[in-house]
């Protein structure tokens, strides 16, 4: 059964950097809210976040235990464990109810969807035990830490040239492997060849490791021909991790670049579903952690303003009431603040609302 102390303004599925950027803002707007977290955040393999300022090769899983202090400073909840089904209610207040694997229930007045997405690698065998470590795919976030090695761009479409023409920022010695899956361009040829890129054809078969579980070695072509590597670049498909919520009438849409599906939201994450916003990698297959947190701070402060909107009309109404029921003989604005024309000139100006606080 329900109780009182499981309801919330805003419940935030994902414990991530968007999650909880979101929520710090909210607890700081005094807001109660509850943050599900699995404690599986997507770039847990890897052995630092970066491009973070402040925090450039801290442990993923180092941040968010800070995040969640940072959360909780502020009166955020952290619930351990995975939503299993969300869905609209009949009341008003508490418009949604979040299950949890573990049957516990959530109520909330307004949502936030910030569950990531999840990296779909081509079956290769080998490749997935190294992903995060020597198997990568962003430059900006892990270029650096493999430069001046031999690289190993793995054909998987489109985007692989690109790969190439762009990790030869970081090396001398970049290698696209076709993987019977890549057809370059003339015009990509010649990019490639005034790169310095070596271009090898054939199907990758396996990935090779040292002394088997160690570092990456290398690849294996079919008919075994062996090209040694020392990391390998690999472009998934990113798949938002947005199942649970097709029963709010929420469905990914496909990425303009063709690189995945996502939740398409507005400028400050608002989905097509009232109450309902997406920050994050959920709404946004391109970001890396800064911008993802930045994305759910921005997304807080568009469900704080909502929120207070709600509750404007609600005072309104309120108001309207009591002054009928009891008519003053004062003035119509005798209940509220007043500023005599003496000193309108240190009036602040109104602010758009729909902008949320300013960001300091």
């Amino acid at each position: 059964m329900t109780s009182e102390l499981n309801s919330y303004d805003v419940v935030v599925i994902g414990g991530g950097g968007a999650g909880l950027s979101a929520a710090l803002m909210l607890g700081r707007t005094r807001r109660s809210v509850a943050v599900v977290d699995a404690g599986e955040p997507r770039n847990s393999p890897a052995s630092g976040v970066h491009g973070f300022l402040t925090r450039e090769g801290m442990n993923p899983l180092d941040l968010v235990t800070a995040g969640r202090a940072d959360v909780q400073v502020y009166g955020g909840v952290i619930v351990p464990g995975t939503a299993v089904d969300v869905a609209s209610t009949d009341n008003p207040h508490d418009r949604f109810r979040t299950t949890l694997d573990d049957g516990t229930v959530l109520l909330s007045r307004r949502l936030l969807l910030t569950t990531g997405l999840t990296d779909v690698l081509p079956d290769i065998p080998g490749l997935h035990e190294r992903w995060g470590q020597e198997v990568l795919h962003c430059p900006f976030c892990h270029g650096w830490e493999v430069r001046d090695q031999h690289i190993g761009i793995l054909g998987t479409g489109a985007m692989s040239v690109h790969q190439a023409l762009l990790f030869r920022q970081w090396s001398s010695s970049i290698t696209l492997l076709l993987n019977d899956t890549v057809e370059p361009t003339e015009e990509e040829w010649e990019h490639l060849a005034a790169r310095g890129v070596t271009v090898v054809d054939g199907s990758v078969s396996r990935v090779l490791n040292q002394n088997d579980g160690g570092t990456l070695s290398g690849v294996e072509l079919t008919g075994g021909r062996v090209v040694p590597l020392q990391a390998l670049v690999v472009a998934p498909r990113f798949v938002a991790n947005s199942g649970i919520f097709a029963g709010l009438g929420l469905a990914p849409v496909q990425h303009p670049m063709g690189v995945g599906e996502h939740l398409a939201v507005d400028d400050m994450g608002a989905t097509g579903v009232d109450g309902v916003w997406a920050a994050g990698n959920v709404a946004n297959l391109m970001l890396q952690v800064l911008p993802s947190a930045a994305s759910g701070s921005m997304a807080a402060m568009a469900i704080n303003n909502d929120l207070m909107a709600e509750e404007l009309q609600q005072d309104l109404a309120a108001h309207r009431e009591s002054s009928t029921a009891t008519p003053s003989s004062g003035a119509a604005h005798s209940s509220a603040a007043v500023i005599s024309s003496a000193d309108s000139s240190s009036a602040a100006a109104p602010r758009d609302s729909r902008m949320g606080a300013e960001v300091s």
